[in-house]
């Protein structure tokens, strides 16, 4: 095991840690997109972006976008790459704001962190058709671990933090169980080629009606493109 640090709120930690993992010329076969921040108060990123939107999402669309190459590269017709997106069942109450990603109108924890959670579907989606239009031997999917023990709840009020406290023994996953569809994704034979696939206990399942929108996917890429500072190479494609 060797670690390379990485900061998904920071754009610039993010390049750094790109050009430092090329220099070292390895193969890149499983990219886990895991980081992220729940129900924090309003704040920014280092680059300005909304905390939710900035670090669950744009870092992991930015870190995905310049390991494309390399996990191109590294994906072989027997043995695909694969690229697991944690979301969440947040998502499903999501609501997309392309006028205002960075919900500056009208702030909400609870509404940017269910807003970066979509985008996080709606760009594995995106992300596995512009991958299969290529013919690039990667796989892109997303995955719900459920509700899990770990300190992501650090923001919610004390009123809560104290039934977690009680319940989270009968209720909540261990980390180790919520990282199971994960690893799922990431190993199973079962998932070698496939694609596009919104998994939930480690079966394949649907995900919002509004995930789907082939036109709001297109619509966040481009925008991201813009936001991060990478080419829109993708927008000549259907």
């Amino acid at each position: 095991v060797e670690f390379l640090y990485c900061d998904l709120a920071s754009m610039k930690s993010i390049r750094q840690f790109v050009q430092q993992f090329r220099a070292k010329n390895c193969p890149l076969h499983v990219l886990v997109n895991n980081a992220g921040v729940m129900l924090v108060p309003e704040r920014k990123t280092e680059d300005g972006f909304e905390e939710h939107f900035g670090l669950n999402y744009l870092g992991h669309f930015l870190l995905t976008n310049l390991l494309l190459d390399t996990l191109k590269q590294s994906g072989t017709h027997s043995h695909n790459a694969r690229i697991i997106t944690v979301s969440s069942a947040t998502h499903y109450v999501g609501k997309l704001h392309l006028n205002d990603l960075q919900s500056r109108c009208s702030y909400s924890p609870h509404g940017a962190y269910a807003q970066s959670k979509l985008a996080l579907v709606l760009f594995t989606y995106r992300l596995q058709h512009l991958l299969t239009a290529n013919g690039s031997h990667v796989t892109a999917n997303v995955v719900d671990p459920g509700v899990v023990n770990t300190e992501l709840y650090k923001h919610v009020f004390w009123v809560v933090k104290v039934v977690k406290w009680m319940t989270a023994w009968l209720f909540f996953k261990t980390p180790e169980e919520g990282a199971s569809t994960t690893i799922y994704a990431a190993v199973s034979p079962e998932m070698e080629g496939a694609g596009g696939c919104y998994l939930y206990n480690e079966e394949r399942t649907k995900s919002a009606d509004l995930a789907y929108d082939e036109e709001l996917q297109r619509r966040l890429w481009t925008e991201s493109c813009k936001m991060v500072g990478i080419s829109d190479e993708a927008s000549r494609l259907p």
